[in-house]
């Protein structure tokens, strides 16, 4: 599902007297559900299934149920503006998930700043819906930061490494 997908069901639901709406299309699961605060002064806002762009932090009796889009980090895009000036190669995550420098808890990390690495090369595990998703170097070169901590959430496109490339 792209982004104007996206929109145009939020846009439809938003005008729409529905109060909760689910999808799931080819591993993407959506769920939105709107909550009347004169019905229940307890309930408490559900987390939607969506891009980070789309999440913000809801309070109870948020008095909106607009979806605002959020923008990016300062830090994300310091290391974007830093990695291009730099010359160095950003290694996204192709997926939102967990990100694991190490194969399990006891070993010891796939590869650490100053390593070596080599295309094809694994370089960490992006946990998405308890499927481990093995992530490989697509360049050549030596790893010069990791922009991620151990066990911490992801996002699509969100960069993991800065490579130097050979």
């Amino acid at each position: 599902m792209d982004i104007n997908d996206l929109k145009r069901i939020l846009g439809l639901f938003d005008r729409s007297t529905a109060t909760e709406l689910k999808i799931e299309e080819e591993g993407l699961k959506l769920s939105l559900s709107k909550h009347n605060k004169s019905k229940d002064n307890s309930a408490q806002p559900q987390a939607m299934a969506m891009p980070q762009f789309y999440q913000q932090p809801m309070q109870a009796n948020a008095p909106t149920q607009q979806p605002v889009i959020e923008q990016s980090s300062t830090n994300e895009v310091a290391t974007d503006v830093a990695a291009k000036d730099d010359g160095l190669y950003q290694i996204k995550s192709p997926i939102v998930g967990t990100f694991y420098r190490s194969p399990s808890p006891e070993s010891d990390p796939f590869i650490e700043v100053g390593s070596h690495v080599s295309k094809g090369q694994t370089l960490c595990i992006v946990e998405a819906m308890k499927l481990m998703n093995e992530i490989e170097s697509d360049v050549n070169g030596t790893i010069q930061k990791i922009v991620i901590e151990n066990a911490q959430p992801v996002e699509f496109d969100q960069v993991l490494f800065l490579v130097k490339p050979d």
